[in-house]
């Protein structure tokens, strides 16, 4: 069985990526901080193959035991996802470096984390993958978005140079770039502001972002490496 580690598994794109995981056949360690949530999708219909592992994602220790004891239970682990993410709005002018800090910590740091805490079992596992969640904030420039913006540029960029430096290993890295999508990480206002304004009168839905990085981490995808996957309905077509 091949095994994977979902971070931010608890709700939203997080949630529907493990649940995708789970019902292609693969076993899932899902992280999140709140363990509350990450009881209840385990207890689910797909919930013998999904564990619930607490994981602050910018803590080295916790990311160094979750790996083990995931390796220590399945035995490998072929599939990480980089999930876990803030996002975080406000103006250059009011940002404070507290807030430009930790978003930078959760949404970059928090990845490089996981991966080197990952890697040595990647390289022995069958078909290892890697999938970064971007966002369409890494294709194009949005106002307000400085920290959060420049945290995905630079994911956007360690994906690429991760994606040639573990050729050797042949552990795919690739990245999806979703759009606004439904989940609760929008507020309900600004979910409503948004719609009109999308390509597609709509926004995304958590399982097509989850299909994106289901294909990206299986087998089908075993000659795709350094790819960006946009999912997001023609966002970055739009003009203004």
């Amino acid at each position: 069985m091949r095994v994977a580690l979902v971070t931010g598994a608890a709700r939203g794109q997080g949630r529907a990526i493990a649940e995708r995981l789970a019902k292609d056949g693969l076993a899932v360690i899902a992280c999140d901080t709140d363990v509350a949530e990450l009881a209840a999708m385990a207890s689910d219909s797909v919930g013998d193959r999904i564990v619930g592992r607490e994981l602050d994602v910018t803590s080295r220790a916790q990311w160094n035991d979750v790996v083990s004891d995931a390796v220590g239970e399945f035995g490998t682990l072929n599939v990480l996802i980089n999930n876990a993410g803030v996002l975080h709005r406000t103006p250059i002018e009011k940002e404070t470096e507290q807030g430009f800090t930790k978003t930078w910590q959760v949404n970059c740091l928090g990845p490089f984390l996981g991966i080197q805490a990952a890697l040595p079992h990647l390289r022995e596992a069958d078909n290892p993958s890697i999938v970064n969640t971007c966002s369409t904030g890494a294709l194009r420039a949005f106002p307000n978005h400085a920290a959060y913006g420049s945290s995905k540029w630079a994911l956007r960029g360690l994906t690429q140079t991760l994606a040639a430096e573990f050729t050797p290993w042949r552990i795919r890295v690739n990245a999806v770039f979703p759009g606004p999508i439904r989940t609760p990480m929008l507020s309900a206002d600004t979910q409503a502001r948004l719609a009109p304004s999308m390509a597609w009168g709509r926004l995304g839905e958590a399982t097509e972002v989850a299909a994106a990085v289901s294909f990206l981490a299986s087998a089908e995808a075993s000659f795709v490496t350094g790819a960006e996957l946009t999912v997001d309905g023609g966002q970055v077509l739009q003009v203004g």
